[in-house]
């Protein structure tokens, strides 16, 4: 799993799986393009570009924004070998005949929407190159709907099957196309709204790092359009 020479697009990069993504990839020697939507998010994070960082602030929901991260990316590192779409978000607590659209919006925009963008400007760019892989993040709640969750499983399902018709759009461009369903994962903001769970049981946004860059390596090259579940200890 070495990607010196290599660089990897990571959106959502400030939020706490983005920065263990971010990490998982600096070590194993990536350029690293981190795209996040403040400024001040990824100063604070991050510090300020280096020698193998590029730090770029975009509005996932502008197709245009994204397109000008993706060519400062390119005219910096030369092209891009790996998009990891980190964005999204969670929301619950509505029945499905309660649901107003300002739910709907927020989360079809930041976990379906995002995605399609990321797509829209990196895909060409991998297609014009040597191809790469594509690791999208949905949830464990896309396999199955919950009370209360049904706007949310709805908007991870449509990640998994976005991430399974740009598998079989892309496998022949030499492009891989996978995501991972993690359950709860183990941040700050989780502990916070569940302080009686136990969140050794949850997914350590380390262990959750290593498995999109396992997904996004040369090793896993005969890994095609899957969803991989990762549950930690539940």
């Amino acid at each position: 799993m070495d990607f010196a020479n290599r660089t990897v697009v990571v959106t959502g990069a400030a939020g706490h799986l983005g920065r263990a993504v971010a990490a998982a990839f600096a070590e194993r020697g990536a350029n690293l393009a981190l795209i996040a939507r403040r400024k001040e998010q990824l100063a604070e994070t991050f510090g300020t570009d280096g020698p193998t960082t590029l730090l770029l602030v975009a509005d996932l929901l502008k197709r245009d924004d994204f397109a000008r991260a993706v060519a400062t990316t390119v005219e910096r590192f030369g092209g891009i070998d790996v998009l990891c779409n980190i964005t999204g978000a969670f929301r619950m607590g509505e029945p499905v005949h309660e649901l107003p659209d300002a739910t709907l919006d927020f989360l079809f925009d930041a976990n379906v929407r995002t995605l399609v963008n990321a797509a829209h400007a990196v895909v060409p760019v991998m297609r014009a190159g040597n191809g790469g892989r594509i690791v999208n993040v949905a949830a464990f709640a896309a396999r199955k709907g919950a009370a209360l969750m049904g706007a949310y499983s709805a908007a991870k399902s449509s990640v998994v099957r976005l991430t399974e018709a740009m598998d079989a759009e892309l496998r022949e461009h030499r492009i891989n196309v996978n995501c991972v369903l993690p359950t709860i994962i183990d941040t700050p903001d989780n502990r916070a709204a569940m302080p009686r769970a136990d969140p050794a049981k949850w997914v350590a946004p380390q262990d959750l790092a290593n498995v999109i860059a396992f997904l996004a390596s040369d090793d896993a090259r005969a890994v095609h359009g899957a969803a991989l579940p990762v549950t930690g200890l539940v």
